[in-house]
């Protein structure tokens, strides 16, 4: 079977702003779009997946990149970039014993996060080579769920949250050490690169420009009538609030999920690029991000 004809396995999380990205194109309301077998999965497995050559399509955090990029192309439209959408760095509230304020308080502690290979570790690390002294202590891996009840039970002295946490965590008394989105923006004036969507080279270059085509026809789809998307985002959403789901849309799907553009895409080979002088990923060629 082609790629032209066969269906594509594709994964993305279950968090709202994919679902509303997807909703027309997993639902077969995009003209002439590659039919898709969806799988739902969290940033860290479909970076695992990734790695591994799984799946057709993903979604993934852009610090993945530099590990994939051989195997996948980076797509132009459907993913996640903004401006004041930064992950943050929480501890319990002072008089419970937190971290003192300032990255300097967090110098040796341990702190959760919910991968090494997302995009929120590299911005955690790219903040913690200006603001903490001596770099911070321990690294523990866990799911992001997970993260603030860490927190606030002491197992660790900090965490690194994203997604629909940056609107929930006074619900756990906990308080914010810092946005990494903030020193990201004010470090470079460009938008916070989170998740990217990349799909098989190996598809070739017709089906690669159909799929971009699809998604940024099902992106303009969900903002066209937002109803449509509604059963579909809150069947999966694990904050069941209407209305922090709706948020979290608003923060997360916007120009850059239709289109990088230039803006976009020296964002994510401004990521990459630090990172990569830090020794946090490998360097990626110049020509690396180009599609198809």
């Amino acid at each position: 079977m082609s790629p032209e004809s066969r269906r594509l396995q594709i994964a993305y999380s279950p968090c709202p702003n994919d679902t509303f990205v997807f909703d027309a194109l997993a639902h077969g309301r995009v003209p002439g779009a590659p039919a898709l077998d969806v799988t739902f999965a969290d940033i860290d497995i479909t970076n695992g997946m990734a790695e591994r050559g799984e799946y057709d399509v993903l979604k993934v955090s852009y610090a993945v990149l530099p590990y994939v990029l051989g195997e996948y192309a980076l797509l132009p439209c459907g993913g996640a970039l903004g401006r004041g959408c930064g992950p943050l760095v929480l501890t319990r509230e002072p008089e419970a014993g937190s971290v003192p304020a300032g990255g300097a308080g967090l110098a040796g502690r341990t702190v959760a996060v919910p991968s090494e290979k997302s995009t929120a570790y590299l911005l955690f690390r790219l903040w913690a080579a200006d603001s903490v002294p001596g770099g911070v202590g321990e690294i523990v891996v866990m799911p992001f769920d997970e993260i603030m009840p860490a927190v606030r039970d002491g197992k660790v002295d900090a965490g690194l949250v994203i997604h629909e946490a940056r609107f929930t965590y006074r619900n756990y008394g906990l308080h914010k050490l810092a946005d990494m989105g903030e020193h990201w923006e004010r470090t470079t004036g460009l938008p916070i690169p989170l998740g990217a969507i990349i799909a098989k080279r190996s598809l070739g270059g017709e089906t690669l420009t159909r799929l971009a085509e699809s998604v940024r026809a099902s992106v303009r789809a969900a903002w066209d009538d937002p109803e449509v998307s509604r059963p579909y985002v809150m069947e999966h959403a694990q904050e069941l609030d209407p209305a922090v789901a709706e948020q979290h849309i608003a923060l997360y799907v916007n120009e850059f999920s239709a289109g990088l553009g230039d803006d976009g895409y020296a964002a994510v080979r401004g990521l990459l690029t630090r990172a990569a002088a830090e020794g946090l990923v490998p360097a990626i060629g110049p020509d690396a991000l180009a599609f198809p």
